[in-house]
């Protein structure tokens, strides 16, 4: 018996130990708080790099008389970051690092017929559970379902890293599918015994009754009906009943797929036999003003919303998700790649903790037709990729994960800077790489070629790209330019993006950065602190960005067109371009009830000069589709559309920028090109990083040269400014003032 318990909490931040657990109870300033709950929803949120980072406490009473149905008492933890220690009238009962995945502790033997439960929540700064630094917020909490689980003596193991305590592993053989199923049990006599059923709808399709003891089984389905994405994501349910005699003692249903996939380096994804682009999506869990502690409907609005665009594949981003969204990802067809949060830093003393977080990650999601990829890690060589220990560590999960799984593949998602011939590269089955040309340095165009190369070098291989995106707000232009936080760039850059990787077929999957912009509270960017804006919709879900409907255009078989541009009303120029997205073959335009004609495009992005005077109202007919929007003629730009920066900003005025010299306006690139350039950068960011857990760290980002090429694309300006982003001191106005005077003193000739 499985018992919800959300409701009625005491949550309080002002408790420092509890050893004297009554007299925190009765002292500490508590309020009441329901499940899913997260002390950062707001801090973690509007930036400055400051939210609250420590331990907190959530305290409820538990009456034994609660606990029916079962002589031993589980509560279950479904996510509580980063790491809890669980009190049971004062004694700890369990403790449990890794905020994303789902923990158990037995407390029977601690209970009495009234219970104090006390949990510690701690989200602070340590070396040894990761996630300790990445692009997004590590909300505290519990923020996921607490449960009473009620049990017999003899059940299914509750206590092997949060998993269900039954695997089921179907192998196609030809048109048939052999079912294995592995059931786990703790507390048998030796009487029990085990009915399964397997069920394809209401129709009984296999069943057997054996002794528990024996654990194994094996059942034939003949003509097995695929699981094949979202053509087909038909799913059998197992069901499987401990007895002992007539009595039921306990119970497990399990969904799953029946498919057959390969990842190959020339033909990219393959399932079931059939060429199957794997184009999608990555995903973060959170939204404004609610954190991570996400409800039920949040959920399937991310599911449905991603299912509009078209994705055939979501990349489960940097950890493990709810099991719920996986449920639907199940039923939706969607192909997975799920993660461990092993990112950014290589913690020597965090080994173990990548080993259990993976452990839980398989045990837990073992069961899901959806995932087919195991990810070991995520841009975790920021500091190099030749690191002893790294290695060894990515070789230990890699080789976990094949023993635990074999019907899967691994993964892994590189940093662009990495040196693609290293040993590092060629750890798991298949690579992806973290791209962002034409955003982070360099241009578009350098993305399919850079995939191009690696492929001819390393035919072997198969690669695809886990990550790339721009930033995009609510600021508009009639030129976009690269850095500009516009929605009009991010539309431009996904255009070429898709064109690039898209018609490559060698390329096993593409995932974009991101489906939804998210918290990550250090950064400082765009003109809204707190938040990467990279997502196709803004972090409440409540505006598709343009780029959203390039993706549509491509992926959704759903017949619709749209006008783009619509939040950039005024505009300046006597003619205006406007850009129309379909999946229809053709497109209309009028303005005003006239036609501008009709247009054709194999590649579904449509560009149409409108005359712009007064006010135009646009309407754009492709088939039975129609879409309407309208522009305005202005006689100066509307400044609302411009970025404005906000806090200790530096203006462009404020720059000095002497012909013939260096300033922060220059590429980081250029200035590094001189020996007087590089040393002031050194000097500079060894003092911003001095004391401070960096992703990178001032020697090897100046000697490396991967990462200068990646950085140098940056203005000084631009790359100075994200150092709070990369884990150091950002700068305040009068320091970037200063090392923009020192830069006006070296000649841009001297080289």
């Amino acid at each position: 018996m499985k018992l919800n318990w959300n409701e009625g909490w005491l949550f309080t931040k002002d408790a420092s130990l509890i050893a004297d657990f009554r007299k925190v109870l009765e002292e500490a300033k508590w309020e009441k708080v329901s499940l899913p709950h997260t002390w950062n929803a707001k801090d973690g949120q509007d930036g400055g790099n400051d939210y609250y980072r420590g331990t907190c406490y959530y305290a409820k009473k538990l009456a034994k008389s609660e606990c029916v149905g079962g002589e031993e008492v589980y509560l279950e933890f479904e996510g509580a970051n980063s790491s809890a220690d669980v009190y049971v009238n004062g004694t700890l009962a369990t403790h449990h690092d890794g905020g994303y995945s789902t923990f158990r502790v037995n407390i029977t033997e601690y209970l009495e017929e009234e219970n104090d439960i006390i949990v510690a929540v701690d989200n602070s700064v340590n070396d040894r559970v990761y996630p300790q630094m990445a692009d997004f917020t590590f909300y505290g909490g519990i923020y996921r379902d607490v449960n009473i689980v009620c049990v017999p003596k003899a059940h299914f193991d509750l206590d092997f890293f949060g998993g269900p305590g039954i695997q089921v592993t179907p192998i196609m053989d030809g048109k048939n599918a052999k079912v294995e199923v592995v059931s786990y049990f703790t507390g048998l006599t030796g009487t029990e015994n085990l009915k399964y059923v397997i069920k394809e709808g209401d129709k009984v399709v296999a069943e057997d009754t054996i002794a528990a003891a024996e654990s194994t089984h094996s059942f034939t389905i003949e003509n097995a009906h695929l699981w094949h994405g979202r053509k087909d994501p038909f799913l059998y349910t197992l069901e499987a009943i401990l007895c002992d005699g007539e009595k039921e003692l306990d119970s497990r249903s399990v969904r799953f797929g029946c498919r057959s996939f390969e990842i190959d380096p020339e033909r990219g994804f393959i399932l079931n036999g059939e060429e199957y682009p794997l184009r999608g999506v990555s995903r973060h869990q959170d939204r404004w003003g609610i954190g991570n502690a996400l409800l039920p409907e949040h959920h399937k609005e991310d599911a449905e919303l991603i299912y509009e665009v078209g994705a055939t594949t979501i990349r489960l981003a940097h950890y493990q998700h709810n099991q719920y969204f996986y449920d639907l990802c199940d039923e939706m067809g969607f192909v997975l790649w799920a993660e461990i949060p092993y990112i950014s830093n290589h913690m020597p003393n965090g080994r173990e903790n990548t080993i259990s977080q993976m452990k839980e990650l398989l045990a837990q999601n073992y069961n899901h037709p959806s995932i087919f990829v195991w990810g070991l890690s995520n841009e975790i060589s920021m500091k190099g990729a030749d690191d002893p220990d790294l290695l060894e560590n990515h070789r230990i999960l890699n080789d976990l994960c094949h023993t635990w799984d074999k019907t899967r593949l691994t993964t892994m998602a590189i940093v662009s800077m990495c040196d693609p011939n290293s040993e590092y590269v060629t750890i798991p089955d298949t690579v992806a790489w973290n791209h962002y040309f034409g955003w982070y340095g360099g241009d578009v165009s350098m993305n399919g070629p850079w995939l191009d190369d690696f492929h001819a070098k390393h035919p072997t291989i198969p690669v695809g790209v886990s990550e790339y995106g721009c930033e995009a707000l609510n600021w508009h232009t009639s030129n976009p330019e690269q850095g500009d936080y516009t929605e009009e760039y991010q539309a431009y850059y996904h255009e070429e993006l898709i064109k690039q990787l898209f018609t490559r077929k060698y390329i096993w999957a593409t995932h974009v950065w991101n489906m939804f912009d998210f918290g990550a509270d250090a950064r400082a960017e765009g003109g809204e602190d707190g938040q990467n804006h990279k997502g196709l919709m803004t972090f409440d879900r409540s505006y598709k960005k343009d780029s959203f409907y390039a993706y549509k255009a491509w992926l959704s078989d759903e017949p619709f067109v749209h006008i783009c541009g619509k939040r950039y009303v005024d505009r300046v120029e006597d003619v205006t371009k406007v850009t129309v997205y379909s999946n229809q073959p053709e497109v209309e335009l009028f303005a005003n009830g006239k036609s501008l004609g009709k247009q054709t495009s194999d590649v579904h992005f449509f560009y149409f000069d409108v005359p712009n005077e007064g006010t135009t109202e646009l309407v754009a007919k492709a088939g039975a589709c129609e879409d309407s929007s309208k522009i305005v003629k202005v006689a100066e730009f509307n400044n609302d559309y411009r970025m404005v920066e906000t806090g200790d900003v530096l203006n462009w005025f404020e720059i000095t920028a002497p012909d013939g010299y260096f300033s922060i306006n220059d590429k980081a690139g250029d200035v590094l090109k001189t020996m007087r350039g590089k040393m002031l950068f050194m000097e500079l960011m060894a003092k911003a990083m001095s004391g401070q857990k960096t992703m990178v760290d001032a020697g090897s980002m100046m000697n490396k040269d991967e990462m200068m090429g990646f950085l140098g694309g940056f203005t000084v300006k631009r790359l100075l400014s994200m150092l709070g982003t990369m884990g150091a001191k950002p700068l305040t106005k009068e320091q970037m003032l200063e090392f923009n005077r020192k830069l006006n003193k070296i000649k841009k000739k001297d080289k």
